[in-house]
């Protein structure tokens, strides 16, 4: 995590030296009358540091009074996904405390650390960890799993704390180990089965597509992104069509575009302007591999006679797809569709599996 921690006295100056021994990634910005060491001088006042750096920085450190904090950051606010980790801490290190973006920014675990480097105590207040329960936030932060609806994630978790049933459904067993009998958790094999249970709110743990007469306001989709798109396309190939096909496939198969980790493709096309575009608006990682990689690959389709004359591979979407997923496996092959070439690939496990 890049960490920015700010000071503006001589003492908060010593403590930020204190921390920026225990962060690697972190920089530490002080007031220019007391600026020493590896610190930075800033001149003018603490809010238009922070606009300046606000985009730059995955968590922040101010060590000065939590009310400069808020109104300091207060405009600057957007989202409790997007926002980074703020962790205030007092001019005297009496205290590390937890502010904004807890679970999700990382705050919490940034005030334990700051707390641990410099003697002072840890505050959270998130409801979850000071009742000393689990919180699906933090579970799907923890597993790089995507929520399909952010929103959901507070009414769960007020039924957590309120000790309310909870279904849930997940293949992959993770919720159950993250719970570790904490919880009123109760799991099903079956969607069927849990929506027949009554219970207060619902957990499903799944890359397929939701109907929408089963999505309701007590269902948190979570999303383990396990599927990869390999991608090829001729040159000036337009994102509405890349898009258009990889949505008619991932229909076909049942699959959310919330359930894919990235666009895979050959080094040669990593730059081009629809591919490029298409990544971008589905906020989704372009990874792209030499063609000598591409040809190490045993593909399931014959070598494209195309691909061998254009860029010298034998393939690009399935052995891209194949890449991209660590040696997983094709589940859908090649498509050629006008302009564009599709397949996707799943990662064996949620570890194998490459941003």
């Amino acid at each position: 995590m890049r960490v920015a921690i700010i000071a503006i006295t001589r003492n908060g100056a010593r403590l930020g030296q204190v921390l920026l021994e225990g962060f690697p990634k972190g920089e530490l910005f002080v007031t220019e009358r007391f600026a020493t060491g590896k610190a930075a001088a800033f001149s003018g006042g603490v809010r238009e540091l922070v606009e300046r750096l606000w985009l730059e920085y995955e968590g922040f450190v101010f060590i000065m009074a939590t009310g400069i904090v808020v109104r300091t950051v207060a405009p600057l606010l957007r989202s409790k996904d997007t926002d980074p980790a703020v962790v205030a801490i007092d001019d005297a290190g009496r205290f590390a405390i937890s502010l904004l973006s807890g679970h999700l920014g990382g705050a919490n675990a940034l005030a334990r650390s700051c707390a641990a480097l410099t003697g002072s105590v840890p505050v959270v207040t998130t409801a979850t960890d000071a009742n000393d329960l689990p919180s699906f936030d933090m579970l799907a932060k923890e597993h790089h799993w995507e929520i399909d609806d952010l929103g959901q994630v507070k009414y769960l978790n007020a039924l957590l704390l309120e000790g309310e049933p909870i279904a849930v459904v997940d293949p992959s067993g993770a919720v159950q180990r993250y719970f570790g009998g904490r919880g009123e958790v109760i799991f099903h094999d079956r969607v069927d089965d849990a929506l027949a249970a009554g219970a207060a709110g619902y957990v499903f743990v799944t890359d397929a597509v939701v109907p929408a007469e089963r999505a309701g306001e007590r269902i948190l989709v979570l999303r383990p992104r396990r599927k990869f798109l390999g991608i090829g396309c001729n040159k000036g190939t337009s994102a509405a069509e890349i898009e258009a096909v990889v949505r008619e496939n991932l229909e076909q198969l049942g699959i959310s575009l919330r359930g894919v980790r990235c666009v895979a493709t050959a080094a040669a096309k990593r730059s081009e302007p629809g591919l490029v575009e298409f990544a971008a608006l589905a906020r989704l990682p372009l990874v792209s591999f030499e063609s000598a990689e591409l040809n190490e690959v045993e593909i399931p389709s014959p070598p494209s006679e195309h691909a061998l004359a254009a860029i010298g591979a034998k393939g690009v979407a399935e052995p891209a797809a194949l890449l991209a997923s660590c040696g997983g496996r094709i589940i859908l092959r090649k498509v050629k569709s006008g302009n564009v070439t599709l397949a996707v690939a799943e990662a064996l496990s949620n570890k194998d599996a490459q941003d």
